[in-house]
């Protein structure tokens, strides 16, 4: 089954493994391979996800990335042709240049002024590379950060429902929203950087190599503490906020119930914002606890790596400093081989640094690839999807259906058998928990069967394509979506596959019986519902909204019509204004209805009757009525209801509800 917590726990283990720190010595190479493997694997992925967002961009920081590596090199040597030529002007004519300026350009002092002239150059040069590489940074980072939300848009919406009843699936699904924002551009700008770095790492070896091999060898060897403090850490700060997501959940759910508009009325009326304040800081507590002791522990080795390179460093530049004042050396030679030590202190660091940066986020990135790679088993089942006939007579069969949860060992469904066929008008009732959602649920393939089958015209709905069999059907849920859209596009919302129609839109409101208050509002089908986005925006009560949402299953233009509790927040009157544009509207449709207020079920042309998830009835209200089953009992007790609370007007009938 999907959302299975055995499957998620079984993929969790396999991450685990592939970091699990090794027993014993002989362990350590294969650990290492599977460390780098992994990391690479994950950069190349991230990598590629540039690619897909923009090919031109990527290839744009390929070339700047190579060019900013290279220009440090281009400037220290300038820097020290320049200072050499100074040096030797100062010497062999220092006295008699500044007579004559234009003389002095021109003359001895061209070599200078030459340089000089590359030295701007080469700084202008730097000054546009910069803010470039910085542009395309940017502009990548927006696209690929909006290239993995739309990726993670796109999986959520073919992710099976069962998913969604898994917390595993849940704690992925935060993680991986989570590090959709920042980790892709974290990881781009620093891979860049890194690659810059060591172009120019590269070159300033080669420099120094030149006063033996001694000198970068020393700092190499000194700068691999500050790289193991680095990964060893990223490490631990990575499988801290992996273990502790349930933490972070926490903590985002307290603060949308305080500051979310549904629960604003009770957070004031009840004063339950202390409780739910209360409780953040108590996560919290626990969670930065844990979270200060690995960053402080970080900070204290960080810094004495730094203390061990930065004695290195010295060591070096007092050994060049030395060779300078013997006369090894001229100045310019001392400038180029101090900034190239300066420099490689620097570069070092920010390649340790930025390595690390990748590391952590190719073990973070990890959990968007995760949940990209959720498995997916509503699919049609042969090697070909079958497409569904449209608009014409449908016939619905469930052989011995019976369903239940994920993670559940009890049937919400029990051997249900029924055929229903286009032309009738059916009713499920019974009370809450019999059933009857979970069953639409199975007919629209959310959920596949434990047992049984459901047949559409003959044919199992596994072997249709999901997409193709939801287009059948115009549905409305108990828990219809509210959506922050204009009220034409609310509707329209019921079939995206075709162009909006403004006469649809107008028929299916009409059919839907809204559109007498959408002729109130301030701009008609324009108007902008809720106020998220826009000043002007207007909130409908519960009851417009439900007959939006039935006017969105009309404009759907669907074979099969499926109501789940269409009238639960419209008035006696209106509810039955509803039942009688169904009635008119969907003679040569299926209708199937979902109702808790029995007097809906008196006209249908057939009830069926749940009880604890098994059909225990069937038949016309008068069929069973005078059966004096289950059926009779609710109705009975129903209409009791409302003779005791109006003194048994007639009227009284119409918005009784079943005792629960």
């Amino acid at each position: 089954m999907p959302g299975n917590p055995r499957r998620a726990s079984a993929a969790s283990l396999r991450q685990q493994h592939l970091y699990e720190k090794p027993k014993r010595l002989r362990d350590v190479p294969a650990y290492i391979g599977r460390v780098t493997k992994g990391f690479f694997a994950r950069l190349f992925y991230i990598i590629a996800l540039v690619w897909e967002a923009n090919p031109a961009v990527m290839i744009l920081l390929c070339f700047t990335c190579l060019l900013t590596g290279v220009l440090p090199l281009v400037g220290a040597v300038i820097s020290r042709d320049l200072l050499n030529a100074v040096n030797e002007v100062m010497i062999s004519h220092g006295v008699n240049i500044g007579q004559d300026l234009f003389g002095s350009l021109t003359g001895v002092l061209s070599g200078v002024a030459f340089l000089l002239i590359l030295q701007l150059l080469y700084r202008l040069l730097n000054h546009v590379m910069s803010r470039l590489q910085s542009m395309l940074n940017s502009l990548a980072g927006e696209q690929v950060t909006a290239h993995i939300r739309l990726k993670l848009m796109q999986k959520a919406q073919g992710v099976d429902l069962a998913s969604f009843d898994d917390p595993a699936f849940y704690e992925r699904l935060e993680n991986a929203n989570r590090e959709a924002g920042m980790r892709p551009v974290q990881i781009l700008y620093a891979t860049f950087s890194v690659l810059s770095s060591l172009i120019s790492a590269v070159g300033f070896l080669i420099l120094l190599s030149t006063i033996g091999w001694i000198a970068p060898l020393t700092i190499l060897v000194l700068a691999a503490p500050s790289a193991i403090v680095n990964y060893v850490f990223r490490n631990r700060h990575f499988w801290y906020m992996r273990r502790h997501s349930k933490e972070r959940r926490q903590m985002n759910y307290y603060a949308d119930v305080v500051t979310g508009k549904d629960y604003a009325k009770e957070m004031r009326m009840m004063d339950l914002s202390p409780t739910f304040i209360g409780k953040f800081r108590a996560t919290f507590r626990v969670y930065y606890r844990g979270l200060k002791r690995v960053v402080m522990q970080e900070a204290f080795w960080q810094i004495l790596s730094a203390l061990v390179s930065l004695a290195a460093e010295a060591a070096v530049c007092f050994f060049v400093a030395y060779r300078t004042v013997g006369g090894g050396f001229g100045i310019g030679d001392y400038s180029l081989y101090a900034g190239a030590l300066s420099s490689i202190g620097s570069v070092a660091g920010t390649i340790i640094a930025s390595t690390a940066t990748i590391y952590e986020g190719t073990l973070f990135i990890e959990n968007v690839r995760t949940f990209l790679s959720e498995p997916v088993h509503i699919v049609a089942r042969g090697p070909e999807a079958l497409t569904p006939a449209r608009h014409t007579p449908h016939t619905v069969s469930f052989e011995g259906v019976s369903f239940r949860y994920p993670g559940s060992d009890r049937d919400v469904i029990h051997r249900f058998d029924c055929t229903i066929r286009t032309g009738e008008r059916v009713i499920l009732v019974g009370v809450n928990g019999a059933g009857k959602t979970t069953l639409i649920k199975l007919l629209t393939r959310l959920y596949d069967p434990t047992e049984g089958r459901i047949l559409l015209d003959g044919t199992d709905i596994r072997d249709y394509d999901p997409v193709a069999l939801r287009a059948l059907f115009g549905i409305i849920f108990q828990d219809f979506g509210r959506y922050a859209l204009t009220v034409g596009e609310n509707i329209a919302l019921g079939n995206t596959h075709c162009p909006p129609d403004d006469r649809r839109m107008r028929q299916a409101a009409e059919a839907g019986d809204a559109a007498g208050f959408i002729s109130d509002l301030s701009d008609g089908y324009d108007t902008p519902l809720m106020r998220w986005f826009e000043e002007n925006g207007t909130e409908l009560s519960t009851g417009q909204w439900q007959k939006l949402s039935v006017a969105r299953a009309f404009y759907a233009d669907a074979d099969i019509l499926i109501l789940d509790e269409p009238t639960a927040s419209l008035d006696a009157m209106a509810e039955q204004e509803i039942y009688d544009r169904i009635a008119e509207l969907s003679q040569d449709k299926l209708v199937l209805f979902v109702s808790h207020r029995l007097s809906s079920a008196t006209t249908a042309d057939r009830i069926l009757v749940l009880d604890d998830g098994s059909l225990v009835e069937s038949g016309t209200h008068a069929e069973l009525l005078a059966r004096q089953g289950v059926y009779a009992r609710l109705f009975t007790t129903q209409a009791k209801h409302y003779q005791t609370v109006t003194d048994a007007s007639p009227e009284s009938l119409v918005d009784a509800e079943p005792t629960r």
